[in-house]
């Protein structure tokens, strides 16, 4: 099976090592890239300096609550861009806001989930998402 190249927009470094250690456990080869930031997000996705090289994600986990730009507006700017629209992008947030919920909706998020306290629940969630979209949602090849 083939390699999925995954970004993961979080800043918070704890939930970014459980992530990658509940991914790791996975039963397909995954390709983890991170960024902390909103503004850094965008910049590896457009392939601006310093990610010039950086090959395109498969799909995006994506947190709302960051700084410099939050996951709302980067959702957007993704959504918005031809070249960019196509990739999933599953917002994974501390968040259970209606709000945030509505307007990621709104901006075309292709799902909302909240991350969960527990550490064995926030392990499970995360290779729930695995299993749905890695082992069987079928995902766009990327350019």
């Amino acid at each position: 099976m083939q390699e999925i190249h995954i970004l993961l927009v979080d800043d918070n470094e704890g939930d970014v090592l459980l992530t990658k250690e509940a991914l790791a456990e996975a039963k397909i080869v995954n390709r983890i890239s991170v960024a902390y930031d909103g503004v850094q997000a965008l910049r590896f996705l457009k392939k601006e300096p310093p990610f010039m090289e950086q090959e395109s994600p498969d799909l995006i986990l994506l947190d709302i609550n960051l700084p410099r730009m939050d996951g709302t507006e980067v959702l957007s700017i993704i959504k918005s861009d031809p070249d960019l629209k196509r990739i999933p992008v599953i917002m994974l947030t501390t968040s259970s806001s209606e709000k945030d919920i509505l307007t990621s909706y709104d901006n075309y998020a292709n799902c909302y989930i909240t991350k969960p306290v527990d550490l064995e629940r926030f392990m499970d969630v995360v290779r729930t998402i695995e299993d749905f979209w890695i082992s069987i949602v079928k995902l766009p090849k990327t350019a």
